[in-house]
């Protein structure tokens, strides 16, 4: 027998409206060792997105890797699968895998070739249970980008048809390796067709322009499980209930605040699924929203905060606070009024969303008085623009050309200083 615990977008780093979230992320990985540790964990896959960026700060790295060693040396024949998500760079998170593989961790996020075919085997990993039986073969595959699945003559999405056709190959390579009594289990970072997303919020980036989806029966019946990452709610895969995704440890934006955040833990044996259990994560920093559903009138929403407790228990975090406020026309001196009607509230004030009134149609507009430009880097202004733009992460070939350009005036600037 062997017990999994799946888990994916993690999204280290991440801020929330400007306000850092490591208390929070530490929370989630203290709970989640002992987890581990509670529910005797012989493996953990990680789905994709660790970090929210694909250059994440050395403190995020240094969370995520203090997080490594600390379970491996509490679990000693704990096994680690992590894959890389849209949001990673695959080459970044592979970087330190000659020291991770000490602590039975493996990292797949380049899909290697061959004399330019696809290395297949290279994304087949054993996992054992604790008799050092290899019980499960993993089909590892990080979150695949143009180039690294094979390329099908088809009429309809070529993305979506190479996808799965990169894991019909990889089946049928696992189950000709795979001997008596082992499961095969597959581990992917994608979007699939009728899985469910947050409307009007953008926190799970699309890829290509909505057209990335992967139909389920990519993920076929001799999976006896596949775990999923990217899209951010705990959910099974158009009813299949071995194609899941674990959902994120933390709500990334207000749209996702009522979703059921944690991780999945499965139970195989002799090759076959026997159980899967969902768990979920207790919530350090609660989400708040004025009002709780529709945006009202400034005089409703002020009242509102004016009621909020002010002998509030301190030593617990702030909620983060959204305000939506329904609008005939601009109101310059709503920020401020807000901003006074909190004054002696404990709360973090995130966002506050303007609804203007257009006859039967409703405009809406954030202000998210957390984030400005002052506190940005020119490459985050510029990946945030094409983000905005697109609805695309901004390719690795444009951020290293963009810091390329920067270097080359940083180093003509000083040039001219000297």
């Amino acid at each position: 027998m062997i017990r999994i615990l799946h888990t994916a977008d993690w999204h280290l780093g991440q801020t929330f409206f400007g306000y850092d979230r490591t208390e929070e992320q530490e929370h989630f990985l203290t709970w989640l060792a002992t987890t581990i540790k509670e529910q005797n964990i012989d493996a953990l896959l990680l789905a994709g997105d660790v970090f929210d960026v694909s250059n994440p700060s050395a403190a995020s790295q240094r969370l995520f890797y203090r997080f490594i060693q600390q379970i491996t040396a509490e679990n000693p024949a704990l096994q680690l699968v992590v894959i890389a998500g849209n949001h990673d760079s695959a080459a970044r998170l592979e970087a330190p895998l000659p020291l991770l593989q000490e602590m039975r961790t493996r990292i797949k996020g380049v899909v290697r070739k061959r004399d330019g075919e696809i290395d297949y085997d290279d994304l087949i990993l054993e996992l054992t249970n604790r008799e050092g039986v290899a019980e499960v073969l993993c089909l590892a595959v990080p979150f695949l980008r143009q180039g690294d699945y094979p390329v099908v003559e088809t009429d309809g999405n070529a993305y979506a048809e190479g996808v799965r056709e990169l894991y019909a190959r990889l089946v049928q390579r696992a189950v000709e390796r795979r001997t008596q009594g082992q499961a095969l289990v597959a581990v992917g970072h994608l979007q699939a067709t009728g899985s469910e997303i947050a409307e009007r919020d953008f926190s799970e980036r699309t890829v290509i322009g909505g057209l990335e989806c992967v139909p389920p029966d990519a993920f076929p019946e001799q999976i006896a499980y596949t775990a999923l990452g990217h899209i951010h709610k705990s959910q099974r895969v158009s009813g299949r209930e071995h194609v899941r995704y674990a959902g994120s440890p933390l709500p990334m934006s207000f749209a996702e605040k009522h979703y059921r955040h944690g991780v999945v833990v499965v139970t195989l044996d002799q090759g076959q699924l026997l159980s899967i259990e969902k768990h979920d994560c207790p919530l350090l920093v609660p989400l708040l929203s004025i009002p709780a559903t529709e945006a009202a009138s400034p005089e409703s929403v002020l009242e509102q905060l004016a009621a909020l407790p002010t002998e509030a228990d301190r030593t617990l975090p702030a909620p983060y606070l959204e305000v939506k406020v329904l609008l005939d026309e601009p109101e310059p001196l709503l920020r401020q009024q807000i901003e006074h009607a909190l004054e002696e509230k404990h709360v973090r004030l995130a966002r506050i969303v303007s609804v203007y009134r257009s006859g039967d149609a409703a405009a809406t507009q954030a202000e998210e008085p957390g984030v400005g430009l002052r506190e940005m880097s020119p490459l985050q202004i510029v990946q945030s623009t094409f983000e905005r733009t697109y609805q695309t992460e901004m390719p690795e070939e444009l951020v290293t050309l963009f810091q390329e350009a920067c270097l080359s005036i940083s180093l003509k600037e000083e040039e001219e200083k000297a």
